[in-house]
């Protein structure tokens, strides 16, 4: 029997990712323009991806409860037009005010897209190949991070900020047009918001969200700082800093299809063994910053294991609580508290102890998501890994 395809529709939901995390990092490679456009200092511009992340986490939940009673197809669109509306805000945005309701709109609807998606995306699978699959649609956050952000700064900068919001604009609209013709549903609307909210009493999905959280947020420490990390440290020029990036960009792409191909079988040992792992290239990081080439080596060993957990994060979330869209937002939520903790907290020990300090912080938040991860493996050993129940059209959870 030949093994299970993934559907053409998977990668248009990879689609929508994409024009979502475009926008998500759009203001990091505009920020001169916006504030000489908004007549704001570039440090309120910083403070629009701060909106835009909480709004992520606090908001996106709220909209996809809202939104459990509709067919997860409708609930998609009906997200495109609310991310679309914050989009056209943004580009229209004369004050700074309007761009901070522009990005909680935006991070809002981002969270929701989310966490609906990577729940239909297990839904339109076979269950034996749901981990390549979220991989494939979670390479829309690859590739935003890699393409994404080029193609933004690159609009701004030739032909003004605005620019970059209207090119987004027009990828969420393309996006939405494929979505509502090759995306197909693959279930019901959700009847049973309170059974959904039982699940999070699961003493191991709490764990698993946990351990999303550590795993992010050990990269997002490091990954924060890398440009001054690389300047200042390793000694390499700003020009050359973002063909760097670019080549970081292209390991995590790499490492997030390995991991989506063993996310099914293997989703604990690949959790277990990629944190170690990243927890070891980190540690090198911190202590060959000063060498250019063992810091280049361990950098993009960070990229090849540490946001690429993604797929096998989901897999595991899903197992240990069910496939509905409340249950993948929710556990978006905590990794972008992965994201926030991982670069405030780093942010908040380089004046005491130097730029090192948030790549020492990040080597230690891996390793206490190892610790939070290990005892999935008792629970493997003494019961069988059967498959996740649909739960689209009424949650059994209890």
């Amino acid at each position: 029997m030949s093994a299970p395809q993934v559907p053409s529709a998977v990668y248009v939901l990879a689609a929508g990712i994409f024009a979502m995390v475009t926008s998500e990092f759009a203001v990091a490679g505009l920020m001169p323009q916006l504030a000489a456009g908004l007549g704001v200092d570039v440090a309120r511009i910083g403070y629009l991806i701060t909106v835009f992340a909480v709004a992520m986490a606090v908001g996106g939940p709220v909209l996809t409860l809202a939104l459990l009673r509709i067919r997860p197809k409708a609930a998609l669109m009906v997200i495109f037009a609310v991310f679309l509306a914050g989009n056209v805000l943004a580009a229209l945005a004369t004050t700074y005010s309007v761009m901070v309701v522009a990005r909680v709109i935006g991070g809002v609807a981002s969270q929701a897209f989310f966490g609906i998606a990577i729940s239909l995306c297990g839904q339109l699978v076979d269950e034996r190949v749901r981990g390549r699959a979220i991989g494939v649609a979670m390479n829309g956050l690859m590739l935003g991070t890699l393409l994404g952000l080029p193609v933004a700064t690159f609009a701004g900068g030739h032909f003004g900020w605005r620019a970059a919001f209207w090119t987004i604009t027009l990828l969420t609209v393309l996006a939405a047009l494929l979505t509502q013709f090759q995306v197909r549903d693959a279930g019901q609307a959700q009847q049973r918001e309170t059974a959904d909210l039982r699940v999070f009493r699961r003493p191991k999905l709490i764990l698993a969200l946990v351990s999303s959280t550590l795993i992010i947020g050990a990269t997002f420490s490091a990954f924060s700082f890398f440009t001054p990390i690389l300047t200042q440290l390793s000694g390499f020029s700003p020009d050359t800093v973002p063909l760097l990036l670019l080549g970081y960009g292209a390991a995590t792409v790499i490492g997030n299809s390995v991991v989506g191909r063993l996310a099914d079988r293997h989703t604990v040992a690949t959790l277990v063994v990629g944190t170690i792992l990243n927890a070891v290239f980190l540690t090198g990081f911190a202590l060959f910053t000063d060498v250019p080439a063992a810091a280049l080596v361990f950098m993009f060993a960070v990229g090849l294991a540490g946001v690429t957990m993604n797929p096998a994060m989901a897999v595991r979330v899903q197992r240990a609580g069910n496939t509905s869209p409340l249950v993948n937002t929710v556990h978006s939520s905590f990794i972008t508290l992965g994201v926030m903790l991982g670069s405030s907290v780093g942010a908040s020990l380089i004046e005491p102890y130097g730029l090192r300090a948030p790549i020492v912080l990040g080597a230690a938040m891996a390793v206490a998501a190892v610790v939070t991860i290990l005892p999935a493996f008792r629970r493997r050993a003494v019961q069988p890994v059967v498959p996740v129940p649909e739960v689209c059209c009424a949650s059994t959870a209890g």
